[in-house]
């Protein structure tokens, strides 16, 4: 699984770091993914946090 942000979209509001901190931060003004593939037992927690995101700025692959 790989997750994206698109930085058009986002917000800032900081959910996704607050969900998965260890696949998403906030770098420059606004989420960033990690690069390459999410662990697996982080996938649970990328997905929730590509639910929860306010605007849908997330997605997976």
């Amino acid at each position: 699984m790989k997750a994206f942000v698109d930085e058009n979209v986002c917000i800032s509001c900081g959910m996704c770091e607050g969900i998965c901190g260890d696949v998403f931060s906030l770098d420059t003004g606004v989420a960033v993914a990690i690069e390459g593939d999410v662990a697996a037992d982080l996938e649970d927690a990328v997905n929730e946090a590509c639910d929860s995101c306010p605007v849908a700025a997330i997605s997976v692959e």
